[in-house]
């Protein structure tokens, strides 16, 4: 496992705690941000199918447009110059929000009311309608694209985030984890070992002082004497499980 597989952590009690820890909050995090990806490409196809939506209708209301002002030009005649004249400012103008989103408001009177009064002023109403309607949805469009290119963003620093926890962080936390488990299972079983060599080298030294004590009863009872078999207070007190 090399350095990049893992977190550089000294294995303990404690470092296992908090991996754990980490690694529990890097699942759930994974799964809201799993939850949010599924929910914003949701919303960016449904963005999707309303602007392939406006666009068919933009067809329609843009035709319309132009056959009421081909109308308009036939009962009215050239009022293009009388139009240009009397311009003076916008009267439909569009306002942004702090989202994308765009939005049409009328601002002032009607400069051209009675453009068309003498003749054609029906065509006339019809054809300020129809190109109204055309702004407008224009303007809807374009906020949606907007909202499509936005969201678009959106989705793809969600899906790399998703991908870099699932991918990167939480096999990391894993590895790092797994590491702080088999170093304390190592230490486990030296410890272990240890504990087992002291005892066997307590064992030994048991049994060399009965030996020599063995010893030296059959030697003293040899000679005629008599052999003492009291033990030393300190001997009696030691604890077999003392380790050092």
């Amino acid at each position: 496992m090399s350095g990049k597989d893992k977190i550089n952590i000294f294995p303990s009690r404690g470092a296992q705690t908090i991996m754990k820890a980490r690694l529990a909050g890097a699942v759930k995090g994974h799964s809201l941000l799993k939850k949010k990806a599924e929910a914003l490409q949701m919303r960016f196809r449904m963005i999707l199918g309303k602007i392939i939506e406006s666009k068919m209708l933009m067809g329609d209301v843009m035709k319309d447009a132009a056959f009421s002002l081909a109308e308009a030009k036939f009962a009215s005649g050239d009022f293009n110059q009388s139009v240009l004249q009397n311009v003076t400012k916008a009267r439909l103008k569009i306002r942004s929000t702090m989202l994308p989103v765009f939005e049409c408001f009328e601002d002032g009177v009607d400069t051209y009311e009675l453009t068309g009064l003498s003749r054609g002023g029906q065509q006339m109403a019809k054809l300020k309608t129809n190109f109204k309607r055309a702004i407008e949805l224009l303007v809807e469009l374009a906020s949606l694209q907007a909202s499509f290119i936005t969201l678009d963003i959106v989705v793809k620093m969600t899906n790399r985030r998703v991908n870099a926890i699932e991918h990167v962080i939480i096999p990391r936390y894993q590895n790092t984890l797994q590491y702080i488990i088999s170093e304390l299972d190592e230490l486990e079983r030296e410890e272990f070992y240890r504990l087992k060599k002291i005892q066997e080298k307590k064992k030994i030294i048991r049994e060399r002082k009965e030996l020599e004590a063995k010893k030296n009863k059959e030697k003293l009872a040899a000679e005629g004497l008599e052999f003492d078999s009291g033990k030393n207070l300190l001997e009696e007190n030691q604890d077999e499980d003392l380790l050092f």
